[in-house]
């Protein structure tokens, strides 16, 4: 996967923060405070098929800010089933770019798209704001079987409301060189406990190999992790009442694992999507990558050297009797609220991710890793076998993967903070090898009053 596919498939730093500072809470809450018409609950009503027909035979031009590449292969598909609706596609950045022109364009209330990418995580951050558009009166809601289950409850709302359409995802497990493990008698770990003892082994055995590397610069994979192991570390409640638990009992599991682990120098902690983690890589110096269903298509193309050695597995288990897993990465498409065309735009973000030929084209071409059913259970998908991953069928490992993801993981609506907060001490505290439980602590400290500056009522752990 080349490098500029990574703010659509994964988290990395710059596509984990959000681009333009703190969401002024007061004015978040006079917006969604007052009449929201079809921009807020599902009961809102129904738009009329008179209307949609209406809609479709209406010339019309639709603007669309989205960093895929070749995305016009998808569009052209729509154009051909709705000829009098024509897409604009603009590419207006990537991560922080995108996210900073979009919050300024809404914020100037001019320039705004009608559609735009936005990952999962970035979702609460726009619909704090009453930013997007909610679908469900357009029909979206009969969108919800085709997709898997956890996706639909990122993308959805409380009462019914559908903020946007899932496009891919990150259902995350474990690459691992083959080789390695073998010359060094290192058995698949299936636990967590299995793997922390094969870290130690591998690394008494080559200090200069290590069993992963957790980048402290990686917000989002820790946020993977939390996930898997079924930690809450946000919920919100109403519109102004905001859990944060960064720091609780399950939180704390994962400190104490992780910290260890890189207390006793045993995993690295280099930084992430830099050369010299390119570099480790292709010289054999991380025997695992902890990543999502983005990254075996990713590493084929940054660690050609390493061609055949690597394989899959799932993520090993806090519980074995009880195989989860936790998603990193991915994202949807979002009709925005201002926009002047909502029938054509939701016709638009509805059928780029559902149809079956537009869906198709993004795992095969842009290798996005699906949300719909039909995709994870598509012989000729899940059957790609390739020679990178010794013969291995590497998409049905994910697939199989993706079955365990738990549903009910939530995201703060203020990303951004929670990420830099995360990277000054959590993340430092695994690059200095200090005690990464007490920097649960400060983060949990720092985002509390990041909350409460903002005008939430904040329950903690």
């Amino acid at each position: 996967m080349p490098r500029s596919f990574l703010p659509t498939s994964s988290m990395s730093r710059r596509g984990f923060l959000a681009a333009t500072g703190a969401v002024s809470l007061g004015a978040a809450l006079a917006a969604c405070s007052g009449d929201s018409g079809s921009g807020g609950s599902s009961s809102a009503k129904p738009v009329s098929q008179a209307d949609i027909d209406k809609a479709m035979k209406t010339p019309t031009q639709l603007t669309f800010w989205t960093w895929v590449p070749n995305i016009q292969q998808e569009v052209a598909l729509f154009e051909k089933k709705y000829p009098a609706i024509k897409v604009k596609v603009v590419n207006a950045g990537q991560g922080v770019a995108h996210y900073t022109k979009l919050r300024t364009a809404l914020k100037a209330e001019t320039g705004a798209p009608d559609l735009a990418q936005i990952e999962y995580q970035a979702v609460p951050t726009f619909t704090i704001t009453n930013s997007l558009l909610n679908l469900s009166p357009y029909g979206a809601s009969a969108l919800k079987d085709k997709f898997v289950d956890w996706t639909w409850g990122q993308v959805s709302g409380p009462d019914g409301e559908v903020w946007a359409i899932p496009q891919d995802t990150g259902p995350m497990g474990m690459l691992y060189r083959k080789d390695i493990f073998d010359k060094h008698g290192i058995q698949v770990p299936g636990t967590w406990d299995e793997f922390g003892a094969a870290a130690r082994k591998l690394h008494k055995a080559d200090p200069k190999v290590y069993l992963t590397n957790l980048s402290a610069n990686e917000p989002a994979a820790w946020h993977g992790l939390l996930w898997q192991a079924g930690a809450k570390p946000y919920a919100t409640s109403g519109k102004s009442t905001l859990s944060i638990s960064v720091d609780d009992a399950l939180s704390k599991k994962l400190g104490t694992y992780w910290g260890g682990l890189a207390k006793d120098g045993v995993i690295s902690t280099d930084p992430d999507f830099t050369d010299g983690w390119y570099a480790g890589f292709n010289k054999g110096k991380y025997a695992t990558w902890l990543t999502a269903a983005w990254g075996p298509a990713f590493l084929s193309g940054s660690a050609k050297s390493t061609a055949g050695n690597w394989r899959a597995a799932p993520l090993p288990q806090w519980d074995a009797s009880k195989p989860v897993s936790g998603n990193w990465g991915g994202s949807t498409t979002a009709v925005l609220r201002p926009t002047k065309n909502p029938i054509a735009a939701a016709l638009f973000a509805q059928f780029l991710n559902s149809d079956p030929a537009s869906a198709k084209l993004f795992a095969t071409k842009q290798f996005f890793f699906p949300a719909t059913k039909a995709l994870l259970t598509d012989a000729s998908f899940t059957g790609d076998a390739p020679s990178f991953y010794g013969g291995q069928k590497v998409n049905q490992v994910f697939a199989d993967i993706s079955d365990t993801v738990k549903p009910s993981f939530q995201w703060p609506p203020f990303l951004d903070q929670a990420a830099t907060d995360w990277t000054e001490t959590v993340g430092k505290s695994l690059a200095d090898k200090s005690d990464t439980v007490a920097a649960l602590g400060t983060w949990q400290s720092r985002m509390t009053a990041y909350a409460k500056n903002q005008g939430f009522t904040v329950k903690g752990a």
